[in-house]
């Protein structure tokens, strides 16, 4: 191992006339991994096992997305939209790795955007990896209300008592969000500092809030009605899709991406539920930097 392979740097780049933080591992790197974290309005901090892939001769871009973490905010109301999310992730790739192509990845929201990007602009990837992605939102949430019918009944009750009548704030709906989240978006005994600084950024910026709503399951923001399943058949690069057994984002929701994809490969990792990268992370990292070698 030497020091490009570990290499690190961070700083801002101007894309859309924005500015947008970043940390990039390994720069120089043969492998390029672009990664687009979830929310929308999270933080690029809890992908940031992914940049174990530096020590095998992977070069990782992370970036907060517009209104995210240590990045400004969009100019116009109109850019809180999946398009205008599109065309920051193009911006980014043009300006960090030029006329290179490069392997997209992200997770939740972030495969969301990875699919979408890809539908448009996939002539710029070698490949795609959507983990815990999603290309349909009303669906996602309804799998999600079928997880909370199977919670205990207290925190089944509380959940569909006070989304009904709005009280989000509510001790009891938080109280249920949180086992919601201990059993479906990270089953560790201890939450990684690098998410629990997500969170806490994901709360102040507000963008989480405006473009999704006030829980994972409470989709009432922006991209409530986001559906493009009928559009996946158009991608043709080389993609894993990739979901935990327990995950939020069911394995339902896996399997339509993996039918509707024809060129993909489906990895359900066993012991996880949103983060495998996290949980799991030895093997996804295995997983991930396999399939990637193969193509690239």
């Amino acid at each position: 191992m030497n020091d490009k392979e570990t290499e690190h740097e961070d700083g801002f780049l101007q894309i859309n006339g924005i500015k947008l933080y970043y940390e990039r591992f390994g720069k120089g790197n043969r492998h390029k991994l672009l990664a687009l974290h979830g929310g929308p309005g999270g933080t690029h901090d809890y992908l940031l096992p992914l940049a174990d892939l530096a020590a095998f001769d992977y070069d990782v871009f992370f970036y907060d997305q517009f209104g995210c973490g240590k990045s400004e905010y969009p100019k116009n109301e109109s850019d809180y939209s999946l398009e205008y999310a599109v065309e920051e992730v193009e911006g980014i790739r043009k300006a960090v790795f030029g006329d290179a192509r490069v392997n997209l990845f992200g997770n939740s929201w972030g495969g969301l955007l990875a699919l979408a990007y890809a539908i448009k602009y996939q002539d710029r990837l070698l490949t795609l990896t959507s983990s815990s992605g999603l290309s349909n939102v009303p669906e996602t949430v309804r799998e999600m209300h079928r997880l909370i019918s199977l919670l205990p009944e207290k925190h089944r009750k509380a959940i569909e008592e006070h989304e009904a009548s709005g009280d989000f704030d509510h001790p009891d709906y938080i109280a249920a969000t949180d086992y919601f989240m201990r059993q479906h978006a990270l089953r560790m005994d201890r939450v990684p500092d690098e998410i629990t600084r997500m969170f806490q950024m994901t709360n102040e910026r507000g963008t989480y809030l405006k473009m999704n709503g006030p829980s994972e399951f409470t989709i009432i923001g922006l991209i409530k009605d986001i559906d493009f399943t009928d559009e996946l058949h158009k991608i043709k690069v080389p993609t894993l899709i990739t979901c935990g057994f327990y995950d939020e984002v069911t394995p339902k929701i896996a399997e339509t991406l993996h039918k509707e994809i024809k060129n993909s490969k489906l990895e359900v990792f066993p012991n996880s539920s949103h983060l495998q990268f996290w949980e799991e992370r030895e093997k996804y990292m295995e997983v991930l930097s396999g399939f990637i070698k193969t193509y690239d």
